[in-house]
């Protein structure tokens, strides 16, 4: 398994809940889990995440109290070739769209590289942001 450089762990309230987000709703596969440890490592067009819920009996690494929505003041990015057809997917979801689909074009030097993206909330509150490459163009502003 060719696993990337960074694979975040999010912490969930109930497995099951978490595993038909993202496996039944958004696409992810289940490459292995722990159900005793109520644990699931997933994987969707080479993203992958841990989620695991949280347990008195397991050891945990929380550095301070968690409060929903858990996750605060990040948005996980994930490339995907299928940006409006998962939006249209979600869309009919009861999870909150977070940021309804947009063409965003960003700064990068002296080029500007684009985004076809929509932030949706996971049930315990994780901004997930998918986006599809709209590759690069010349400044249309300048800064």
């Amino acid at each position: 398994m060719n696993e990337p450089a960074l694979i975040p762990e999010l912490n969930c309230t109930d497995i099951e809940k978490s595993l038909a987000f993202y496996v039944d709703l958004l696409g992810f596969k289940i490459l292995y889990d722990r159900p005793e440890s109520y644990f699931a490592m997933l994987e969707r067009q080479g993203v992958q995440i841990m989620i695991e819920q949280l347990s008195e009996h397991e050891r945990r690494w929380i550095a301070a109290e968690l409060k929903q929505p858990f996750g605060r003041g990040m948005n996980l990015q994930m490339r995907t070739k299928d940006v409006s057809d998962l939006y249209k997917k979600v869309e009919n979801s009861p999870y909150n769209i977070f940021l309804p689909i947009e063409e965003k074009w960003y700064r990068a030097e002296d080029i500007e590289v684009g985004n076809k993206q929509f932030i949706i909330q996971d049930p315990d509150g994780y901004l997930l942001r998918f986006f599809e490459d709209l590759g690069e163009r010349e400044i249309q502003q300048k800064p």
